[in-house]
Formats: C-alpha cells, sequence, structure tokens
C-alpha cells in the first residue's frame, strides 16, 4: 500500500503536469484590434481619448480646441445679453474644460457662467456645487446662486470669482441654462467690487 506522502508526491506531479504541460492550457482570446505603431489616442472635443488611425493627437487630458491662453486680468465690462441663437452668450450656464490654475495642461468639464467678452474670447466663472460658507476665503471669493436646471441634482451653486477664464466659443457647450438677471446681477455687482469692473 502507498504511504501517505506517496500519494501526496503524486498528486503534486500530476498537479504540476497540467500547469506546465504544452498545449494543455488555453490563453483567453482577447478580440481588441491591436494597436499598430504611430496610432495614439487622442483627446476628443469633450476630453475623453479616443482613437483615430491618421489623425494628429490633441494635447494630452485637453479639452480645448487650441492651447489655452491664460486667465483674463484686468477689467471689463460685465454683460447680460443670452439669446436662444444657439451661441454661448453672456448671462448663460454652459460647459466646457476648465485647465487647472497650476497646469494649464490638465483640467475637468464643468459648467460655466458666462459674464463678458474681451477679444475673440469669451470671460466665464468657474462653478461649484462645494459651499465655501464657512471657509477661510473671504465673502468676495463666491457668490450663491442657488440651485437652477444646469445641476441635474438639485444642489445649491455658488461662482467663483478669483479666476476669470478666457474660452474660445468653439469650446463650449450650450448644455446649461440662462441664469437670470437678479442672481447675474449679485454676480456681476461681486465682480465690480472685486475686479473693478465696469
Amino acid at each position: 500500500m502507498a504511504s501517505t506522502s506517496e500519494h501526496i508526491f503524486k498528486f503534486l506531479r500530476s498537479l504540476a503536469g497540467a500547469l506546465f504541460s504544452p498545449g494543455k492550457t488555453s490563453q483567453p482570446r482577447n478580440n481588441a484590434p491591436k494597436s499598430r505603431p504611430g496610432n495614439k489616442p487622442s483627446a476628443s472635443s469633450n476630453g475623453r481619448a479616443t482613437s483615430r488611425p491618421g489623425a494628429r493627437p490633441s494635447p494630452p487630458t485637453s479639452g480645448l480646441s487650441a492651447p489655452y491662453p491664460g486667465d483674463f486680468r484686468g477689467a471689463a465690462t460685465v454683460s447680460y445679453s443670452p439669446k436662444p441663437d444657439g451661441a454661448a452668450d453672456p448671462g448663460e450656464i454652459v460647459w466646457t474644460w476648465v485647465p487647472y490654475e497650476e497646469d494649464h495642461s490638465q483640467g475637468k468639464d464643468r459648467p460655466v457662467l458666462i459674464v463678458g467678452k474681451s477679444g475673440k474670447y469669451l470671460l466665464a466663472l468657474m462653478m461649484t456645487s462645494k459651499n465655501h460658507s464657512d471657509d477661510r476665503r473671504g465673502d468676495n471669493d463666491y457668490v450663491d446662486i442657488g440651485t437652477g436646471s444646469w445641476d441635474k441634482q438639485g444642489r445649491d451653486s455658488e461662482v467663483k470669482l478669483d479666476r476669470v477664464l478666457q474660452v474660445s466659443a468653439a469650446d463650449m457647450r450650450r448644455e446649461g441654462a440662462v441664469l437670470d438677471k437678479k442672481r447675474f446681477g449679485a454676480v456681476a455687482t461681486g465682480l465690480q467690487r472685486r475686479h473693478g469692473w465696469k
């Protein structure tokens, strides 16, 4: 009769044979197309990576059609002129790719409020659903505008006054809403006090 150690040895030998014998194991099939040299993923207009053969890749993680010109400095004229014409106008909340302040090559897709124009760019302020009422920043950094159809979850929103974005009309999606004149007026007052806008 075979001893216990012989049974264990036989079992281990058969297990090793099953695992390491050529032709006895199968690899999972991957039907995904293999990438060819030179085909790199490119960023689409919404910032998601896509792959198009022969296409020139956009800057990584950027959803803008051209390099970001930098934040707007100085004073401008705040205006309120929303129009149902398919274009983004001052007074409207739209979505765009917002570069991070510390690194313009990276950013996030988010809603912004259009507040004016400067040359070929629209001037916009970032919006957030995070409440800054109790943080260390001054009251002149954010303006509460409440809820609206721009936030599908119905959260209260604030407009951030301390950074004015320059955005090309080609990089905006008119998916937000029109901010009513009273709430826009509160934002305009904040811009006038903080940045000396007219």
